[in-house]
């Protein structure tokens, strides 16, 4: 199960579940990774809804390679995921998201 404080996400491939989350390894990765552009690039891309399919793939690779998954891009083209292309771009929208809220106390301070 997802701990949503340690910024995890689950995303459901082949019937299995997965947690995913974006280690700071993930996040060089990912970043490495990107055609054009920087995270915050990929962030506002999210945010103004302009993210790409390819976009949501490098976001959930990375996720995935965060959460200890030892697959490649290419292992998810076949794969099945739970609830369909518009599960895995919100899956990778909360990934994206939770990678950079900071966890709140009881009274909404940080």
């Amino acid at each position: 199960m997802a701990n949503p404080w340690r910024g995890e996400v689950t995303l459901v491939l082949d019937g299995q579940p997965h947690v995913m989350r974006l280690t700071l390894g993930a996040l060089a990765e990912l970043e490495a990774g990107l055609e054009s552009g920087s995270l915050v690039e990929l962030v506002r891309r999210f945010e103004a809804g302009r993210f790409s399919t390819r976009d949501v793939l490098a976001l959930i690779v990375a996720g995935l390679r965060g959460g200890g998954w030892q697959g490649r891009a290419t292992d998810l083209t076949a794969a099945e995921i739970e609830g369909g292309p518009l599960a895995a771009a919100r899956a990778a929208a909360e990934l994206l998201a939770r990678a950079f809220m900071l966890p709140e106390d009881s009274h909404g301070r940080v």
